[in-house]
């Protein structure tokens, strides 16, 4: 499986980096993983017309391909004022279905406090009509993010259980990612009849 985990935080060296780099480290053995953190690029603001997504000096072509190359997806944002981060969704919004269309997406929340559910219920909401990427039904949300994941092993029952749950998310991310990609392949080899009319959800 080729994997793609995308840290949204706008601030360098931030807790959802290091959630990232936990979950590349966990999938290294088996699988090709990059780490896309979107602070580290220069991204145009999406305002609907492709050619802006290529102004100069943007990064999106090389992380278009590196998305276009993925099997799956791992979508992690900080919870900023209850919501997903703008980051996140600029990108989200630059994505075309013909790079995401039809994989599976990881969705994953950042939080210093007890909450994080709130960019969960964004994102599965309103984030991923066009791009036409899956998300799988479980999540996760880490609480307290400055409490966890920081040394080689769990430091407390919470960093364990938490671990643990992250372990099955990208077990069943893997699963996922296996079959989309017959769904994929049946879809260029057998595409419904103007299917061209439906790029976009409803």
């Amino acid at each position: 499986m080729e994997l793609v985990i995308v840290s949204g935080s706008q601030r360098k060296d931030s807790q959802t980096a290091k959630v990232a780099q936990y979950l590349m480290q966990q999938m290294l053995a088996t699988h090709n993983v990059k780490h896309i953190e979107l602070c580290q690029y220069q991204l145009p603001f999406w305002d609907g017309d492709p050619e802006s997504k290529n102004v100069d000096g943007s990064r999106w072509p090389f992380i278009a391909q590196q998305i276009k190359r993925a099997d799956a997806l791992v979508l992690i944002t900080p919870e900023w004022g209850g919501m997903a981060s703008p980051l996140i969704k600029n990108f989200l919004l630059m994505c075309d279905n013909q790079e995401t269309a039809h994989k599976p997406a990881l969705l994953v929340s950042v939080v210093s406090g007890i909450s994080g559910a709130y960019p969960i219920a964004e994102l599965r909401m309103n984030a991923l009509k066009n791009n036409k990427l899956v998300a799988t039904p479980d999540h996760l949300i880490i609480r307290n993010v400055a409490e966890v994941l920081n040394q080689q092993q769990p430091e407390n029952e919470r960093d364990q259980h938490l671990r643990e749950r992250i372990s099955y998310c990208l077990h069943m991310l893997s699963q996922y990612s296996d079959a989309l990609t017959t769904i994929r392949s049946n879809h260029e080899a057998m595409p419904y009849p103007k299917q061209q009319e439906y790029s976009y959800g409803m």
